[in-house]
């Protein structure tokens, strides 16, 4: 690591990784109780790439997510109620309770949403990135992808024009190596997917995906430059998510050697591990982070709980999700 950080900046990562966690675990059990409907895809294991990533943007950055997206909005400022109100269909949701898991957006946050097509993201970002290049603003989009999203055609079109446009657009490729439960290497040759961008002579790099501050660090550095005009990047963040595709796959192709390592390197316990060794913070001050992070979360399910639900009239009314 190239940089010193602050006892504050750390706190606010681990912070986010911490909310991140409680957030996927305690919906989960809102799913097991009936209270959430559809898919849900949990983000577990991924956590540090949507926290370094979201740590080097600014307010007027923008960021176009995916199927397995609630990290992505928490890293980039949502609130924990009214997301938890989205997922369980209610009123008060960011989208009234009609985007649910996969569709959450807040274009206040720059957020402009979760996308339940794999690989949809990639061309609304490099849309972003355009708009921002023709207003002549220093706004960048990061784009989330993922291993399973690069496989589609739209991810080398939307590569191809961002570089040929020399836009202000980062790809973020969370290569959690399964796509749904094909591994990489039997949907490609080449399985180190950041090596597709120099056929488009865009500049990418491979992090470790489980490693906050090297996925900040990387990140702080092409948003810099693609604010000088230098852009496209590509970032291949390696990691491996906790369980199956979704709730109710139970990851039984998973590899046991595999879910060993990416244990001992969980986002989570690293993020806090920085924050004591390299913030200096003691074990109550990280204890009390966690305690604040559980009741903001229980006081967002109550919210949820206590809010109305979205009725049948209400898909009928002609009205904007967003107005």
């Amino acid at each position: 690591m190239s940089t010193q950080y602050s006892k504050a900046f750390l706190s606010g990562l681990y912070r986010q990784l911490y909310t991140i966690r409680v957030f996927e675990t305690r919906c989960i059990q809102l799913y097991r109780q009936g209270l959430i409907r559809g898919y849900f895809h949990p983000y577990l294991g991924e956590e540090a790439i949507a926290v370094g990533v979201c740590a080097a943007l600014g307010p007027q950055d923008y960021v176009t997510s995916t199927h397995r997206g609630h990290g992505h909005c928490i890293a980039r400022g949502a609130d924990l109620g009214r997301m938890t109100a989205e997922i369980t269909g209610k009123r008060t949701g960011y989208c009234r309770g009609r985007g649910g898991s996969m569709h959450i957006a807040d274009v206040s946050k720059g957020n402009l949403g979760a996308n339940g097509i794999v690989g949809g993201s990639t061309a609304i970002g490099v849309g972003a990135a355009l708009s921002a290049k023709l207003q002549g603003c220093d706004s960048v989009c990061v784009v989330f992808t993922s291993d399973g999203g690069v496989m589609n055609g739209t991810f080398g079109e939307s590569l191809n024009l961002a570089a040929a446009w020399d836009l202000p657009v980062i790809f973020v490729v969370e290569n959690n190596q399964y796509a749904v439960s094909t591994p990489v290497q039997d949907t490609c040759r080449e399985p180190e997917l950041y090596r597709r961008a120099a056929g488009y002579g865009v500049e990418a790099k491979r992090v470790d995906g489980n490693h906050v501050l090297e996925v900040y660090e990387t990140t702080a550095d092409y948003v810099r430059r693609c604010r000088e005009g230098k852009g496209p990047f590509v970032i291949e963040a390696l990691t491996y998510r906790h369980a199956g595709h979704h709730v109710n796959d139970p990851g039984t192709y998973m590899l046991e050697e595999q879910k060993e390592h990416y244990r001992k390197i969980d986002p989570c316990l690293r993020g806090r591990q920085f924050l004591i060794e390299l913030g200096g913070a003691s074990s109550e001050e990280v204890a009390a982070i966690e305690a604040e992070v559980e009741r903001a979360m229980e006081d967002a399910v109550a919210f949820a709980q206590e809010s109305p639900g979205t009725e049948v009239q209400d898909f009928l009314q002609e009205t904007s999700i967003y107005s």
